[in-house]
């Protein structure tokens, strides 16, 4: 194979580009020549419940791509489907490199795993190199007065852009640096145990929407009106650098703001990895929960008999994506209207979502929920027949999706009543609120 002390891997995981990947570029200007790798990782893989998911299926059209980019460096990334730590002796006795690059994650099996990697890889006498690649801020680069971690939206975004520098942005390269001679054809999706997905994936055209994000992003039915650009930011297809110098070139402070939220649900998570299945405000924990899985099957359905709600469940489920502001209407109605467990609604959105992003569907979820890091009181609870008044007037979005809605042998009628839906809700968060106080 190769001589020892000559190969550097690097370790695609969620950064699936070329061009300015941080712990890639790194590896290109090391010296030695850089093999990269991917792990199909049979951890996360053996849990997913549907043969089609569809992200399994975005990666693989992403390694299929790099590797044709790659064939013109006469190299192809290293496929291995196996369990992290068995996949990583085989790399070993494949390529025995001297180093290994990889980005961070901030997601606690991510964490586990990398320090379980990193132990091993050391031990085995190898130099392991991290990097920070899909955020601009991360782990403890941004805190208050006081050293501990900001927990408001607010006052982290404000010291976020009090400390933003163009060195946080600049694009990384590498003009120079070679790879390692390599082929390997790509693995079919059915030799993984997968297979393909009906659902188209978003583009990268983003520049447009990003000159009129803040007037069209609140609206369900315009398909253009939001950038679609989550997917390609959760498996890093796309650059966060590059986002966020486009958007202050373009002074597009909306678009760019939502970028800041996501970076404050990551810090989140790193600081309170708990809040994956506990509430953030632990008084929450001790809301007692109707749970009635036949309501639930409803609501995932999309057969509530709320319009709103039910146009954005069968969007989901057809598409993969639901607009952000139907997210919060629908997530809103699982909590409050049937007090349903918020845990469930993000478990299906865990399982349906092209653009799961762990961090920002658990804050936001705690969020509907009231459970989360919004100051906002319990009791906020959303009208579905108000937000379909305001954001989808016209019914274009509920005709798209619900087109009997107006039939009243075929639609259903609402599950719950509104006020006494919200009357309900006020009273069992009340009474889980005081018996904590």
């Amino acid at each position: 194979m190769s001589k020892k002390n000559e190969i550097a891997i690097h370790w695609f995981r969620r950064d699936l580009r070329l061009n300015d990947n941080a712990a890639l570029v790194h590896a290109l200007t090391s010296g030695r020549r850089v093999q990269p790798v991917f792990i199909f990782d049979h951890n996360i893989l053996s849990k997913l419940e549907d043969s089609d998911d569809a992200r399994v299926a975005f990666i693989h059209q992403q390694l299929g791509t790099l590797n044709q980019q790659l064939k013109r460096h006469h190299t192809a990334i290293a496929i291995y489907h196996d369990r992290p730590e068995i996949a990583w002796k085989k790399i070993i006795q494949d390529f025995e490199p001297a180093a290994v690059y990889y980005n961070h994650d901030y997601e606690p099996y991510a964490r586990e795993r990398d320090q379980r990697i990193n132990d091993f890889l050391t031990k085995e006498g190898l130099g392991v190199f991290t990097f920070k690649d899909q955020v601009i801020f991360e782990k403890n680069e941004l805190l208050k007065a006081d050293g501990t971690p900001y927990t408001v939206y607010t006052p982290y975004k404000n010291k976020w852009y009090a400390q933003l520098d163009n060195q946080d942005y600049h694009i990384l390269s590498a003009s120079d640096g070679s790879y390692h001679t390599y082929r390997q054809a790509l693995p079919s999706l059915k030799s993984l145990g997968f297979e393909a997905t009906s659902q188209a994936f978003p583009d990268k055209h983003y520049k447009g929407v990003m000159e009129s994000y803040s007037e069209t992003r609140d609206i369900p039915s315009d398909e253009h009106g939001t950038s679609r650009m989550s997917l390609h930011l959760r498996f890093g297809t796309v650059s966060i650098r590059r986002l966020v110098q486009e958007a202050l070139q373009a002074k597009e402070k909306t678009w760019l703001d939502e970028l800041v939220w996501r970076e404050f649900f990551m810090m989140i998570l790193w600081h309170f990895p708990h809040t994956t299945h506990k509430a953030f405000k632990k008084a929450y924990d001790g809301i007692r929960w109707r749970n009635d899985e036949k309501e639930f099957e409803t609501w995932c359905a999309g057969q509530t008999g709320y319009p709103l709600v039910d146009a954005g469940m069968r969007q989901l489920n057809e598409t993969g994506f639901m607009h952000n502001r139907v997210r919060m209407v629908v997530a809103s109605f699982l909590c409050k209207h049937l007090l349903i467990d918020w845990r469930w609604g993000e478990a299906y959105f865990a399982r349906k979502l092209q653009d799961y992003e762990q961090s920002s569907n658990v804050g936001n979820w705690q969020w509907a929920a009231g459970s989360g890091t919004d100051a906002a009181p319990y009791f906020r609870v959303f009208n579905p027949e108000l937000q379909q008044k305001k954001f989808d007037p016209n019914l274009e979005y509920i005709k798209r999706w619900v087109p009997e809605f107006d039939d009243p042998f075929k639609y259903p009628k609402p599950i719950v009543e509104h006020k006494k839906a919200r009357e309900r809700a006020l009273e069992v968060y009340k009474h889980a609120l005081n018996d904590e106080l």
